[in-house]
């Protein structure tokens, strides 16, 4: 994976847009959502503890990061005003969501749908 040494040189919150902005060390930068990192939480409050276990993560199109905290070298702890914090984002996942996030948007929104849950408007 090209990605797998990648660090972040910058990381930006833009509380009032609720989007996180961070570049990497090979100059590329990606702009998510708070909504879309918190619904892609590594956590396994998120992820549950094997596949098929994931929980599915509804009204969460408000949410917003109060913290941004370092963990050694490796990742940040993002820490969401719903009280959610026990994920930590690794370099290399921050860089895959980036990589990944349109598709991963559209199958949260299709995950949404099949369970009969609407988003709500800005």
């Amino acid at each position: 994976m090209p990605y797998e040494n990648q660090s972040p040189t910058d990381i930006k919150l833009h509380s009032k847009s609720r989007l996180l902005d961070i570049t990497f060390d090979d100059g590329v930068s990606f702009s998510l959502s708070c909504e879309f990192l918190r619904v892609n939480s590594p956590s396994a409050e998120v992820r549950g503890h094997g596949p098929g276990q994931e929980v599915l993560q509804l009204n969460k199109e408000l949410v917003n990061i109060t913290a941004i905290e370092p963990v050694g070298m490796y990742a940040v702890k993002l820490v969401f005003d719903d009280g959610h914090d026990s994920g930590l984002y690794s370099w290399q996942y921050l860089y895959e969501l980036g990589e990944g996030q349109d598709e991963k948007w559209q199958d949260y929104l299709q995950r949404l749908s099949q369970a009969g849950h609407q988003r709500k408007a800005d």
